[in-house]
C-alpha cells in the first residue's frame, strides 16, 4: 500500500477503515496490474491512465464507485451521475461481498469506457472494451 493511501486510511475512523482495508485488499487482488494512487482525495485505481474503481468516505458509508459499472449489469450496483458510473455503498466491513466484487473486478477489466479523454472528447464518453 503507497503511502498516500495509508494516509487516507489512518485518518479514517475505525470501522470505516475496516471497510476500507476490505476494500483495497480485494480490489488489489482483483487488479494486480492496475496504478493505485490518491486521486482527488481518494484512493483510485487505473489501467493505462484510465480510473477504473476508487472508494471514498461519504457522512454516513463508504463508497465504493466503478467509472464503467452501469454497463456491467450487475445487482448490488446502483447509477451514479450522469455517464457510466455506478457504486455501491457500505457502512460496516461485513457488507461488503468479496465474491461480488471480485466478480465487478473482473467485468472492470473487459468493460470500460474512455474517462481518460473525456475533456478532449468534450464530455463524450467512448467505449475501449
Amino acid at each position: 500500500m503507497n503511502k498516500d493511501v495509508q494516509a487516507y486510511h489512518k485518518a479514517l475512523a475505525a470501522d470505516d477503515r475496516a471497510i476500507c482495508e476490505a476494500l483495497y485488499a480485494e480490489i488489489s487482488a482483483g487488479l494486480p496490474d492496475a496504478e493505485n494512487k490518491v486521486w482527488h482525495r481518494h484512493p483510485v485505481w487505473f489501467l493505462e491512465g484510465n480510473p477504473i474503481v476508487g472508494y471514498h468516505k461519504l457522512k454516513d458509508c463508504v463508497r465504493l464507485l466503478f467509472w464503467s459499472g452501469q454497463s456491467f449489469e450487475e445487482p448490488g450496483l446502483e447509477p451514479e451521475g450522469s455517464f457510466k458510473a455506478a457504486e455501491a455503498r457500505y457502512t460496516s466491513a461485513d457488507e461488503v461481498d468479496a465474491k461480488a466484487l471480485k466478480r465487478w473486478l473482473k467485468k472492470s477489466k473487459k468493460i470500460q469506457w474512455d474517462y481518460k479523454n473525456i475533456v478532449k472528447r468534450k464530455g463524450r464518453l467512448e467505449r475501449l472494451m
